[in-house]
């Protein structure tokens, strides 16, 4: 409805005596019953005639219809001739009404608005502002901002200061945050403000109006979502479980606590499964803490020590009842918790008396209770609300799966490492040709420990096997893979086959195990390397399946690749593997590896090659030095796959130690051979051993005569045992059978296994070698 301007005329008895036509378009009386009847009966509100010498103001009208009218009205007093009050003329505006809806809805607003003049002075508060600077509004009016005592922030008030007078010289509207703590308030306050310029000529500033809304809410959820957005990234980067926990305390210091623990129960450490029943003996061991004051009040647990923890305390209510547990100062399970805290020796005195409440959360994964993170609060003011205990748990949560994911893949490969080292050679067999050493590097990475191997044969004639292998894959799979292909090896290299026919061999029994296994044989495919070294003739054969060529180092200096053809990996089939032979001087260095010595995500194979070679040439001292120069200078960081390396300097046997004889195809020889082979141990020294020496050669010779072909060798070798050879052109292999009681022959090789240490035939190129080992006699 338009507004229009009334009138009304009062005596001094508080009685209408005159109503103009607006007064009646406004309130909806007529004249006639306007008249005569009392102001007050007209009001809404309950106003004495008395007070309209004060009235002017917004008074609320009842409608003839019932419904209130709020009027801005003044009051004119009509004064008699002895200047007596006689009654008042009271008249609204026509803008009266909306002015009046404005003002309440100014003071009454929720938000806190203040009006300024440009000398920064209050022109008009309302009620909110007044309740959140805790002073009376209506006072408020002409006080210099910062200066009318409210209680607040010296730097929000010099922000707020500044901003004021950047309006009102610029002319130009201001939104910021700002953040403050009333003495009473348990949290800061988040508030987005505003300001902007009053014009009432266009350019020209007469005022500068103000309004703030608290967004603590939205704020502080705001920074819970921030905190777990980062520990979602932050937590679990490894599986290390210290690690994983001091990851925790790293995103909750000091954002959301001033001191944070992590206490794993004891199980969870040492053992592979948790302990079955209750909680009962809640011993826990301290794996990472921190504080914003460095050393305090971590002294009362050190890391890694184990701590008893007390039925009443906060962490076990916490690890019994499965749940966040907040405890604040005053209580007396926290306070009998933080002084039994400070009398182990901790002696900060702020934390004695800072400490006013805390957050326990258990650590809790697939059903399984790991441990308990404790969150305390000293130099932060503000107490754990439930919404921070939600927080905690949620935090807590994330870590205790990252922590159990670390813990089952401690355990794994722990039970892998273990497969793993009991699977590979403790001890390397003791032999002369060879000087060994060797290293075993498991992967640092998170894939587990993989199925690389080495081992060192020795064969017959003073000969030794070096392999070294790798299987595809990581964790305890591949490592009983590896077992098994070393166990193959094993097997094989005492049947004496070449390196060719070895790997051939190897090859067959991978695809049989990825046929067994339902695999595909890439799943289950391996490298290998297999080398051959015979001291008498220095050379070296070798063969390789996918696998890296060794490196060698001759005496006269220059360390290289061995030229080679490494063949298809294991497991592939139907390819052929070539043997490589190359003749040693007594001295050389050979260098076999695995692939993850000289490979990596960071490193070229061809420069790790060259690092090896390298690293050969410039060391010195024992093998074993050696070994440990070459890793470090290789490998610059934690290897990302498992490393074996195994390094030899080969040695000879000169002629003093080998004798050698060609045997005539003839029976009457076979005495000749017997009485050299006396000669020679004479010269050796070695007349204790001359008796079985002599029924060996005469044996081996007259088997090789008789069902051998030429040419026909006798060998003897003096190593760390006594070698005696007989070689022969025919590849047929004898066997060991026994002899019946009345049986003229058969009894030889049986005679001679009985006789020596151990015997067996190798096949050559020329035909076979049928050898016998005896201990030598004590020096």
């Amino acid at each position: 409805m338009e507004q229009v301007a009334a009138a009304a005329i009062v005596d001094a008895r508080g009685t209408v005596t005159g109503w103009s036509d607006g007064a009646r378009e406004l309130t909806g009386y007529p004249a006639e019953e306007a008249v005569g009847r009392a102001a007050r009966d007209l009001l809404a509100e309950d106003v004495m005639a008395p007070a309209l010498t004060a009235l002017t103001g917004t008074v609320v009208v009842r409608h003839r219809d019932g419904h209130p009218v709020p009027l801005c009205l003044t009051a004119y007093a009509v004064t008699g001739a002895d200047g007596a009050v006689q009654g008042f003329v009271v008249t609204t505006a026509p803008e009266a009404a909306d002015a009046i809806l404005v003002a309440r809805a100014f003071q009454q607003a929720p938000v806190p608005m203040s009006v300024f003049d440009t000398g920064l002075r209050y022109l008009r508060a309302n009620d909110r502002a007044g309740e959140i600077l805790r002073v009376d509004a209506a006072g408020l009016a002409g006080q210099y901002y910062p200066g009318h005592g409210a209680e607040g922030s010296a730097a929000s008030d010099r922000r707020f200061h500044h901003h004021l007078s950047q309006v009102a010289e610029t002319g130009l509207p201001v939104h910021y945050e700002s953040y403050n703590r009333g003495p009473d308030d348990h949290r800061e306050h988040a508030w987005t403000i505003d300001m902007w310029p009053v014009h009432t000529e266009p350019g020209e500033v007469t005022a500068i109006a103000f309004a703030a809304v608290d967004n603590s809410e939205q704020h502080w959820s705001r920074q819970r979502l921030v905190l777990l957005n980062e520990a979602a990234t932050a937590i679990g980067t490894t599986l290390d479980v210290p690690h994983t926990a001091e990851e925790l305390l790293e995103v909750v210091i000091p954002r959301f606590a001033d001191f944070a623990s992590v206490d794993l129960l004891d199980w969870v450490m040492d053992r592979d499964e948790p302990p079955k029943g209750a909680l009962d003996d809640l011993v826990l061991r301290r794996i990472a803490h921190r504080s914003v004051n460095e050393g305090t009040p971590e002294a009362a647990v050190p890391l890694g020590d184990t701590d008893t923890c007390a039925s009443y305390s906060p962490p076990a209510r916490a690890l019994r009842e499965g749940r966040a547990v907040l405890r604040r100062g005053g209580e007396a399970d926290f306070d009998r918790w933080i002084q039994e805290r400070n009398s182990r020796g901790v002696g900060d005195a702020e934390y004695r008396k800072g400490a006013h409440s805390l957050v326990t959360v258990p650590l809790m994964a697939r059903g399984t209770t790991l441990g308990v993170a404790v969150f305390v609060r000293i130099t932060n003011p503000d107490p754990y609300a439930a919404d921070d205990a939600v927080l905690a748990e949620e935090l807590v949560s994330r870590a205790a799966v990252c922590v159990d994911n670390a813990r089952r893949f401690a355990r794994e490969r722990s039970n892998a490492l273990a497969l793993q080292h009991s699977l590979l050679p403790r001890g390397l067999s003791e032999q002369a040709a060879l000087d060994v050493a060797h290293r075993y590097l498991p992967s640092g990475s998170l894939a587990g420990i993989g199925g690389d191997w080495f081992d060192v044969i020795p064969l017959s004639g003073g000969r030794v096997a070096l392999v070294v292998g790798d299987v595809v894959g990581h964790g305890i799979r591949s490592s009983a893979t590896m077992g098994r292909l070393r166990t193959a090896v094993r097997t094989l290299a005492d049947v004496d086959l070449p390196p060719d026919e070895l790997l051939t061999h190897l090859d067959d029994l991978v695809t049989h195990l990825a046929g067994e296994s339902g695999e595909e044989v890439g799943e289950l495919g391996a490298t290998c390397l297999y080398a051959v070294y015979d001291p008498i003739s220095r050379r070296l054969a070798l063969a390789a399946a996918g696998h890296p060529p060794p490196a060698v180092l001759t005496p006269e200096g220059g360390a290289r690749l061995v030229t080679m053809s490494a063949g298809p990996p294991l497991g592939v089939g139907g390819l052929p593997f070539e043997e490589t032979e190359l003749e040693l001087p007594e001295g050389s260095l050979i260098a076999l590896y695995t692939n993850g010595l000289i490979e990596g995500r960071d490193r070229d194979p061809d420069h790790g090659a060259c690092a090896l070679c390298h690293a050969m040439e410039s060391a010195r001292g024992s093998l074993d030095d050696l070994c440990d120069k070459v890793v470090k200078s290789v490998l610059s960081d934690e290897p990302g796959d498992d490393v074996a390396l195994l390094l030899a300097r080969t040695r000879a046997l000169g002629a003093e130690q080998v004798a050698t004889w060609e045997v005539p195809s003839d029976p009457s020889c076979v005495a000749t051979a017997r009485q050299q082979a006396i000669e020679q141990l004479t010269e050796w020294g070695l007349d204790e051993v001359a008796f079985v020496t002599e029924l060996v050669v005469s044996e081996l010779v007259t088997n090789a005569i008789r069902y051998g072909g030429t040419p026909i060798q006798l060998r003897l070798i003096r190593d760390r045992s006594l070698i005696c050879e007989v070689s022969d052109g025919s590849s047929t292999s004898p066997h060991l059978r026994r002899a019946h009681a009345y049986d003229e022959g058969g009894r030889g090789l049986l005679l001679v296994a009985q006789l020596t240490q151990r015997w067996g035939s190798r096949q050559t190129s020329e035909g076979k070698t049928i050898w016998a080992e005896q201990p030598l006699p004590p020096a």
